[in-house]
């Protein structure tokens, strides 16, 4: 079957009726969602996208995302800890893994952690990521990551 429409005219379209948010929001209030809100509607996203059980997104809309946001932490890694690119590649790994978990502003917080992997004290490293927060919060992870550290 030909198609008859314009695919552009209906991007427009859609846009201009159902607007583009790049954030979650509560279709029916048009609110953005913040962590404890009750909703009233569905939670949306983009042009209209409903963010539901039913909905979602799919692997390959995920992996998109993904790759996205493993971009901007080596971004903001390369700008506020411009060493880290220094490290063998399971080390830079690792601090991806890290930022990309507490976030870059996160990462620069483990003062002591950081200056010994700088250094090459990987098992100060080790130790001072394990002795944190963070470690209680996600257990396998932080044993993950700072056994890549100690070990490369």
């Amino acid at each position: 079957m030909t198609q008859l429409f314009s695919r552009p005219a209906l991007i427009k379209e859609l846009v201009s009726h159902e607007g583009l948010r790049l954030a979650v929001y509560d279709d029916a209030t048009g609110k953005p969602i913040e962590a404890g809100d009750t909703l009233l509607g569905n939670p949306t996203i983009g042009v209209g996208r409903l963010l539901t059980a039913a909905r979602g997104i799919s692997e390959a809309e995920a992996f998109m995302l993904l790759d996205a946001d493993i971009a901007e932490v080596e971004r903001q890694l390369d700008h506020h800890i411009a060493w880290w690119r220094d490290l063998d590649a399971s080390r830079q790994r690792a601090m991806l893994s890290w930022a990309y978990n507490v976030g870059v502003g996160g990462v620069v917080q483990f003062r002591k952690a950081l200056a010994a992997i700088r250094s090459g004290d990987w098992q100060e490293a080790h130790d001072q990521m394990l002795d944190s927060r963070w470690a209680k919060q996600v257990p396998r992870r932080a044993e993950d990551l700072a056994q890549v550290m100690l070990r490369g």
